[in-house]
C-alpha cells in the first residue's frame, strides 16, 4: 500500500485543472519529497474548458462565445535521497496561465459576438522551477524549505463598448524572472500511512517591462509591478482500513495581493486590469489498493463562490470537481492516469468604476485528462 496508494493526492492532481481565480493551473504540490528513495516523474495534462455567456439583456443579450481556450500543462520532478535524514527535490511546472478571448461582434448576426466585450483577450504564460530540501528529525517529524524561481509574461487587450474610451487598449508585459521561497513542517506515522504537512509559499514580486497602446499608437512605456500570491497549504492522508487511504488538502491563496496596474492605464482605472479575491480550496479523496499492481483513487474538490462580479479576464466564480484516477505499478515504474470534471460557478463579467455587470457567464465546465509516469531507483 505504501508504494502505490500513498501520495495519491499528488498523483490525482495530474488530471485536475485548478482554475482558482481563473488563472491558476497547478497546486504547486511538494508531495514528491515524500516518495521513497530516488524518484523521477513526468506529467502531462490536457484541459478542455467551456466558459461562455451572454451580454446582459439591457445590452442586447449577444453571445460571448467560448472565451476559454484549451490548454496543456507539462510537469517534471526529481527527488534524491542523500541520507536517511536528508533529501531534496527539483520541480518544474507552469503554475499560472490564461488564454481568454471574447468573440468579436458579428454585424451580420443579431446574436453572435459580444457587444460589450467584443475582442477582449488575454494571454498569460508562466514557468516555475523549485528547489526544495527536507530534513527528518526522527521517524515522525521533518521540515522542508526551498527557493522558487518564477518566469512570466502577459499580453492583454480590452475591447468592446463596456470599456468606453479605453476600448482598444493593450498592455504587453515582457518576460520577467523573480524568486520566492517556501517552508513547512511535516509529521508521519508510517505504520498507518499517516502524514500531515503544512507549507507556506511566499508571494513573488515581478517587475515587468511594459508597453501600453491605444490601437496601434504606443501611449506609454515603463514597468508594472505584479505580485503573484502567497499560499498556505495543509495536506493530509491516513490509512483507514486494509489497503484504503483517505487524503485531502486545505488551501488558502491570497489573490487579493495580485493586481495588474500598468502606469498609464492606472491613471484612469486605479483598480487595474485585474483585481481578485482570496480563495479557499478544499479537496477530499479516498484511495484503494486492489492488487499488487493496481490502485485507484477518487477525490472531490470544492471552492466556495465569492463576489458575483468578476474580471472579464477571469470570468468564473467558485468550482466543484470530481477526479477519478488509476495507478499501475510495474517493478520500479508507476503509471497514473486520470480524468477530471469541474463545474465552474456562474459569474457576471464587470467593468467600470463603480463596477457594473456587462455579461453573465453561466453553465460552464471543464474536462481534463492527465498522465504521470514515475520511476524509482
Amino acid at each position: 500500500m505504501k508504494k502505490t496508494v500513498c501520495g495519491a493526492a499528488a498523483l490525482l492532481m495530474t488530471a485536475a485543472p485548478v482554475f482558482a481565480a481563473g488563472i491558476e493551473r497547478s497546486t504547486q504540490s511538494i508531495a514528491i519529497l515524500f516518495e521513497e528513495g530516488n524518484y523521477v516523474e513526468f506529467g502531462a495534462q490536457v484541459t478542455n474548458p467551456d466558459v461562455s455567456g451572454r451580454d446582459l439583456d439591457i445590452y442586447g443579450g449577444r453571445k460571448t462565445g467560448n472565451v476559454a481556450d484549451d490548454f496543456n500543462v507539462v510537469t517534471f520532478g526529481y527527488k534524491h535521497q542523500f541520507t536517511d535524514k536528508i533529501s531534496a527535490a527539483l520541480i518544474i511546472e507552469h503554475p499560472y496561465g490564461a488564454d481568454i478571448a471574447y468573440e468579436s461582434l458579428d454585424p451580420t448576426s443579431t446574436t453572435k459576438g459580444s457587444y460589450m466585450l467584443s475582442g477582449t483577450n488575454a494571454n498569460v504564460e508562466s514557468a516555475m522551477i523549485s528547489v526544495i530540501g527536507r530534513y527528518k528529525f526522527d521517524d515522525a517529524w521533518g521540515a522542508h524549505a526551498g527557493l522558487r524561481a518564477s518566469k512570466a509574461s502577459g499580453d492583454i487587450r480590452l475591447s468592446g463598448a463596456a470599456y468606453g474610451q479605453l476600448s482598444g487598449y493593450r498592455a504587453k508585459l515582457q518576460d520577467d524572472t523573480a524568486v520566492g521561497w517556501l517552508a513547512g513542517v511535516s509529521w508521519e506515522r508510517p505504520d498507518i500511512a499517516a502524514r500531515v504537512s503544512l507549507t507556506y509559499y511566499s508571494d513573488i514580486d515581478h517587475s515587468f517591462d511594459t508597453q501600453e497602446f491605444m490601437g496601434a499608437v504606443k501611449v506609454a512605456e515603463g514597468s508594472t509591478d505584479v505580485t503573484t500570491p502567497a499560499m498556505l497549504a495543509l495536506d493530509f492522508q491516513t490509512g483507514v482500513a486494509q489497503n484504503t487511504l483517505v487524503f485531502g488538502q486545505l488551501r488558502r491563496t491570497y489573490w487579493s495581493d495580485f493586481t495588474v496596474t500598468p502606469g498609464w492605464f492606472g491613471q484612469s482605472v486605479p483598480d487595474g486590469l485585474v483585481s481578485l479575491d482570496d480563495t479557499n480550496t478544499f479537496t477530499l479523496g479516498v484511495g484503494q489498493k486492489f492488487t499488487d499492481q493496481w490502485s485507484g483513487t477518487v477525490a472531490f474538490t470544492y471552492e466556495p463562490t465569492g463576489d458575483d462580479l468578476v474580471s472579464p479576464l477571469a470570468p468564473t466564480n467558485g468550482r466543484k470537481g470530481i477526479t477519478v484516477a488509476g495507478i499501475y505499478t510495474m517493478d520500479q515504474w508507476k503509471f497514473t492516469g486520470g480524468i477530471n470534471y469541474t463545474k465552474l460557478g456562474d459569474a457576471y463579467a464587470e467593468t467600470g468604476t463603480p463596477d457594473a455587470a456587462r455579461a453573465k457567464m453561466k453553465d460552464n465546465d471543464a474536462v481534463s485528462l492527465g498522465l504521470r509516469i514515475g520511476y524509482r531507483f
